[in-house]
């Protein structure tokens, strides 16, 4: 993530875009990065830490719905829409104007019967809804931090429950936060420890992959050979997903 503003052309009450070498930002209540598209890629995934949201796949390939909880400038919402043509997704996003943003700057799609966006908090949503996604992934701040109610042990406890039998639980944490060890053992003991976790960069983004269900047992072996295979498929460096997984475990 940067800090660094080079030409703002659009500022809401809460909401801010920029472009700066032929990358533009989405911004919430300050100068944090929470989403970037390069304009010549609008599909494609610009910042690292959603790259690396996106090694579900090594264990769960094939999802027939996904939830995302947080929309930003929609980059997950595109990747997996335009390159998962099997799979359902649903976006819930607390902030109309951060709809209004994505859809008018950063290619959203239209909705459709693959593609549906709520308006709502993501924390009731879990709590109320009776749908079972196989995969839900929270990327839910505001600025620099992460929503409170999207990291409390009531919400991994729900995400848990709503999840699919073999479900997993996608969660974007800042390292640097003084909470993230608090987070960790919530997520720990709602999903039992079955959980894996890497970090996207240093002292960057924490991806955190919770499992409902005991997880096919993986060998770091067999996971690179599924991860070569996703590289192929998807262009993202699955390998390199398997070796931070593999660096954060020891």
């Amino acid at each position: 993530m940067t800090k660094s503003i080079n030409k703002q052309f659009y500022e809401g009450p809460e909401v801010l875009i920029s472009e700066c070498n032929g990358v533009r930002s989405l911004h919430l209540n300050g100068s944090m990065v929470q989403s970037a598209m390069r304009i010549s890629a609008p599909n494609e995934l610009e910042l690292v830490y959603t790259q690396c949201m996106m090694g579900f796949l090594l264990f769960q390939p094939d999802p027939d719905q996904i939830l995302l909880i947080g929309l930003g400038g929609g980059s997950l919402a595109k990747f997996i829409y335009h390159n998962l043509p099997n799979t359902r997704v649903t976006v819930v996003e607390v902030n109309p104007q951060v709809v209004t943003a994505a859809c008018q700057y950063f290619e959203l799609p239209q909705e459709n019967n693959r593609f549906e966006i709520i308006i709502s908090e993501g924390g009731q949503f879990i709590a109320t809804q009776s749908r079972s996604p196989d995969v839900i992934m929270v990327d839910g701040f505001d600025d620099e931090y992460q929503a409170p109610s999207l990291c409390s042990q009531e919400f991994y406890d729900q995400a848990r429950q709503m999840l699919a039998r073999d479900g997993i639980l996608v969660i974007n944490l800042l390292s640097r936060d003084k909470n993230v060890k608090t987070f960790l053992r919530r997520i720990e003991l709602s999903f039992k420890g079955q959980m894996i976790a890497m970090l996207s960069e240093i002292r960057g983004n924490l991806i955190v992959f919770a499992f409902r269900s005991n997880p096919r047992k993986h060998s770091w072996k067999s996971l690179r050979k599924t991860a070569n295979k996703l590289e192929k498929q998807y262009a993202l460096p699955f390998t390199d997903f398997v070796s931070k997984m593999q660096k954060y475990a020891q």
